[in-house]
């Protein structure tokens, strides 16, 4: 009942900035938890970023004080301003959209972010 489509990703020198955007489509319930997930090769996917419908964000250690997640409940999107991005950032990226009142959640089929020199 939920799209989810990613933009933003691409490639990028080690201390440089990407804004990931993720738009959300279809059948959304008001109370969900947007967010970011990531994963590369050979690894499982790992949180990056969330933030609920309140607005309250919650953070990987690895990316603290680099990434900041946001949304815009009016326009169903969730954003994700990257900076100082190093080689380890290296990932696909992927959109998370959770209901707080229910059990659906949706992902987006993910977009690369590449950091290399």
């Amino acid at each position: 009942q939920v799209r989810l489509v990613e933009f933003g990703g691409g490639l990028v020198q080690p201390g440089g900035s990407l804004r990931l955007s993720c738009a959300a489509s279809g059948n959304i319930f008001s109370f969900n938890t947007m967010g970011w997930y990531h994963q590369a090769p050979g690894k499982q996917r790992e949180l990056v970023a969330t933030i609920t419908s309140g607005g309250r964000t919650n953070y990987a250690d690895s990316v603290k004080g680099r990434f900041t997640i946001s949304r815009d409940n009016a326009k169903n999107t969730v954003n994700l301003q990257m900076n100082g991005l190093k080689p380890e950032d290296t990932a696909v990226y992927y959109c998370n959209l959770q209901e707080e009142l229910g059990s659906r959640g949706y992902w987006g089929r993910g977009t690369q972010v590449t950091v290399s020199s």
